[in-house]
């Protein structure tokens, strides 16, 4: 067996193909949607997956203000943070982070499922969140996908 033909592909800037999706978050349990966004945001479902590479898709993300938490979750999770300062230990609800905005939140959730460092920032940046259901990639020509068959 000739093992020089097997070689281990690594993917790089260049040749990952990076492509445009759309999903709708009405009705969506936001743990869950957030977990399939980040695995879309990452690449993991490709092949070609590269752990230190961007090799994964443009999300955008439409009707975010229609995703659903269950429970009293919208009044009794906490979300803390720090400023820096002593005694500056601030704490929020999704209630108080969905009003200032529909894509804080789901930019919050997501944000902790992907890696902490130069690589999360940059994947985050491929997450678009909008309130309603326009946006702005027309142009990229989106595919709709429907995030319940993902697995």
């Amino acid at each position: 067996m000739d093992t020089l033909s097997y070689k281990t592909i690594s993917a790089n800037k260049a040749t990952a193909k990076k492509e445009w999706v759309v999903i709708d978050a009405s009705g969506q349990t936001l743990g869950r949607l957030a977990s399939k966004v980040a695995m879309l945001l990452r690449g993991k479902y490709k092949p070609s997956f590269t752990p230190h590479v961007d090799c994964g898709d443009n999300v955008v993300i439409i009707n975010a203000d229609k995703v659903v938490l269950t429970g009293n979750k919208w009044t009794d999770r906490v979300y803390l943070r720090y400023t820096g300062y002593p005694g500056g230990q601030r704490e929020t609800t999704p209630q108080v982070l969905m009003g200032k905005g529909a894509d804080r939140l789901m930019h919050k959730v997501v944000k902790g499922m992907l890696p902490k460092n130069k690589l999360g920032a940059a994947l985050l940046k491929n997450l678009y969140v909008y309130g309603g259901a326009e946006h702005k990639h027309d142009a990229q020509q989106p595919k709709v996908i429907d995030i319940n068959t993902l697995k």
